[in-house]
């Protein structure tokens, strides 16, 4: 439910780009605020977190996302716009990192079998939100997102048992667990640990670049480069929002089994041949590309996250909020880059750009196997 919210933003800028006659640079800047502020706080809070857990941030979180998708509604400026999508942004920072740290306390063990089931929960909403505007908003007019209320109080009534549920959890890891914090070994030495931190921002950078081509601008391609209508747009990008909620399923049970070095690896640089490919192809083939692209990449981010989890296993708010923060960054900046370069070069310029950033899963050499260490 938080993440069909979060989604509407993106799924509406054909909307907001007609009603508000913006170039695709402001399209772009919108998506680099509302990134900036789901990305910047979001190591912040879950640095915070990991002194002071927080089961109500879940609640409080969506509160935001509410009051940001109401104001989203009405804006009439794109300084007003930029407000609401900063807003909407806050919730997410808020809700992430507590959330990922409630999703490894539940996991019985198999975190990344329940890092997958928490992020596909994203994913799949994220899918609904194409969705839903295509049906509900497209038709009847902007003023309609503030109809999206309703899941969000629905998703605050959800998320109050879960957080009595998480604090209760919490006074019983308080005090069974007391001095175990000084007994955990990491798995690598300091150095090692780092460098392979940085390693998975890397990859995330390369994910996430090609992801915000996507995620961003893949309604317009369609719509410039092969005339369909903003609907008939809005259930393809769906398409390809399906496709990720699968692959995100597969990832972290796969590396909970093989190692979680294979399936990044694998993802990131299995996806670089249909990136390349989907350039040049007609519009069946091009869905089909997107929906093969979407499959593969997704399944890099919850072995991404669980393997760095793994690295520091007492930082788990720390290193959820800046992965996802980062990631939420990335796509922001990416956004805002790619929105300017479609001015300047056109709409297809982007996607001859972005196949190659696939490529940099190659790094993944460099990283030990955890499986074996």
């Amino acid at each position: 439910m938080n993440d069909t919210l979060q989604s509407v933003i993106s799924a509406a800028y054909p909307i907001l780009k007609d009603d508000l006659t913006l170039s695709f640079g402001q399209i772009g800047l919108i998506t680099l605020v509302y990134q900036s502020a789901a990305s910047v706080f979001q190591p912040l809070t879950g640095l915070y977190f990991d002194k002071h857990p927080s089961p109500w941030s879940l609640p409080i979180g969506m509160v935001f996302t509410l009051a940001g998708l109401l104001s989203l509604a009405f804006a009439s400026t794109l300084p007003w716009v930029l407000f609401s999508v900063f807003t909407v942004g806050i919730g997410s920072s808020t809700f992430h990192p507590e959330a990922s740290r409630l999703t490894s306390l539940a996991s019985g063990g198999k975190r990344g079998l329940a890092q997958s089931l928490f992020q596909v929960g994203g994913n799949m909403g994220g899918s609904l939100g194409p969705l839903l505007v295509a049906l509900w908003i497209a038709p009847y007019g902007r003023q309609h997102i503030a109809d999206f209320a309703l899941l969000a109080g629905i998703a605050i009534g959800v998320m109050l048992p879960v957080s009595r549920w998480y604090k209760h959890r919490l006074l019983l890891l308080r005090q069974t667990d007391r001095g175990v914090r000084n007994h955990v070994v990491r798995p690598l030495p300091m150095r090692q640990t780092v460098l392979s931190i940085v390693i998975l921002l890397f990859l995330i950078f390369s994910k996430y670049i090609y992801t915000a081509s996507l995620s961003s601008f893949y309604t317009f391609y369609l719509i410039e480069k092969f005339g369909v209508t903003v609907q008939h747009s809005q259930l393809l990008l769906f398409v390809f929002a399906i496709s990720t909620a699968i692959g995100t399923l597969i990832g972290g049970p796969i590396g909970d089994k093989i190692g979680r070095k294979y399936v990044i690896w694998g993802s990131i640089l299995g996806s670089a041949p249909f990136a390349l490919l989907m350039p040049h192809a007609n519009l069946f083939w091009t869905v089909v590309l997107t929906f093969c692209v979407g499959l593969i990449i997704a399944s890099a981010f919850p072995a991404i996250l669980v393997y760095a989890q793994e690295l520091l296993p007492y930082k788990l708010g720390l290193i959820s909020g800046l992965f996802f923060g980062f990631a939420f960054g990335v796509a922001g900046i990416a956004s805002a880059v790619l929105g300017k370069m479609a001015d300047l070069y056109g709409i297809e310029a982007i996607y001859n750009v972005c196949a190659y950033m696939p490529l940099l899963g190659f790094i993944t050499w460099f990283m030990p196997d955890l499986k074996k260490t």
